[in-house]
């Protein structure tokens, strides 16, 4: 989706005060902007820990954030009178992406379960390698070789990870796949964003979502519950943690997104949501060292504490992806139309 609004960044400035208004009235709005983006990428990146605060199993925790969240962007599409109608077959697709969105949360939430929050959200940082190795196959662009180089870096980032984490080997393998699943919804969301206007398109993907995991619970039920069944009921402060997952890192974090991007350039977006990882690791270290100090009851971080390895092969990870809009713009690249983006 194209974004309207004003481009703050043309070019790459020789100076960073290059990027201010040079008007004062203009700068206060802009900054609270820019406040307001890093609080949803903050938001998006506590995800991760809600997910470890939940006591609901990875496919009814994502039953509910789905149903919940496409009960709100429903009102809110009331509240905006905003048109429901969409051709059949485009119905189809949008239930069928979120068939995928609903696939990759409930892989996201169970590495974070089968792992750490830290080592799950590395494991999420390898979204861009994803991205630049499925674009050329869906959309027929051609392979930028300045994106193959940073995937290379990326690779031994996940590398030293892996290596420093062995004991959480799986959850880091589910959390890369649940990074691939993200990137193929995103590029099949970057034509549909198109057709489409984001909210509508959002709660069609939610419902579609909702819809494939309720068609799921059969077979769920029977073969991978070791005979529990169905655990729907919330305990104790569930009814808190779906109601921030679902009502504020999803609603209300996904509409504010789409706000912003008709004021803010698309290069300035896509740096500061890259930032995610860096935000949810920050916060589950914060918590770890809250629980060790006693200042905070939280035994699910315990396997927070990690090695000097794994935040070496972190921080190559979260740098090739932070470098790649900055190279882009170097190699003169045409800047992709940006589609909201969907929180994880």
């Amino acid at each position: 989706m194209g974004v309207g609004g004003q481009e703050l960044i043309a070019f790459l400035p020789s100076s960073p005060f290059q990027l201010l208004p040079s008007h004062p009235h203009t700068l206060l709005p802009l900054l609270r902007d820019y406040l307001k983006l890093h609080f949803i990428v903050l938001l998006w990146g506590f995800t991760a820990i809600l997910g470890k605060l939940l006591s609901l199993p990875s496919v009814e925790l994502v039953f509910w954030r789905t149903l919940l969240a496409a009960t709100g962007l429903a009102v809110l599409l009331v509240a905006r009178r905003m048109p429901w109608r969409v051709p059949t077959g485009q119905v189809l697709r949008l239930l069928a992406v979120g068939a995928l969105v609903a696939t990759h949360w409930i892989t996201f939430f169970l590495a974070a379960r089968l792992s750490s929050v830290s080592v799950c959200l590395a494991g999420l940082a390898t979204l861009a390698l994803w991205t630049s190795l499925l674009e050329p196959l869906l959309l027929w662009r051609r392979v930028r070789g300045y994106e193959v180089g940073l995937g290379l870096i990326t690779m031994v980032g996940l590398y030293l990870v892996s290596q420093a984490e062995l004991d959480q080997l799986l959850g880091l393998g589910v959390a890369v796949l649940s990074a691939g699943l993200s990137a193929l919804f995103s590029v099949l969301n970057s034509k549909l964003i198109k057709q489409h206007p984001p909210l509508r398109l959002t709660f069609y993907e939610m419902l579609g979502a909702c819809l494939s995991i309720v068609l799921f619970f059969p077979l769920y039920s029977h073969y991978f519950t070791q005979g529990r069944g169905l655990q729907l009921a919330w305990h104790g402060y569930d009814w808190l943690w779906l109601g921030l997952l679902a009502g504020v890192c999803t609603v209300y974090a996904f509409s504010t997104s789409v706000e912003l991007m008709k004021r803010l350039s698309p290069f300035a977006v896509n740096l500061t949501i890259n930032l995610e990882p860096v935000y949810g690791i920050g916060m589950a270290a914060g918590i770890y060292w809250l629980h060790t100090k006693g200042l905070l009851h939280a035994p699910q971080f315990n396997g927070e504490r990690m090695s000097t390895g794994f935040y070496v092969g972190t921080l190559l990870i979260v740098l090739s992806v932070l470098i790649h809009p900055l190279v882009a713009r170097l190699m003169k690249d045409k800047e992709p139309d940006l589609e909201p983006a969907m929180p994880v």
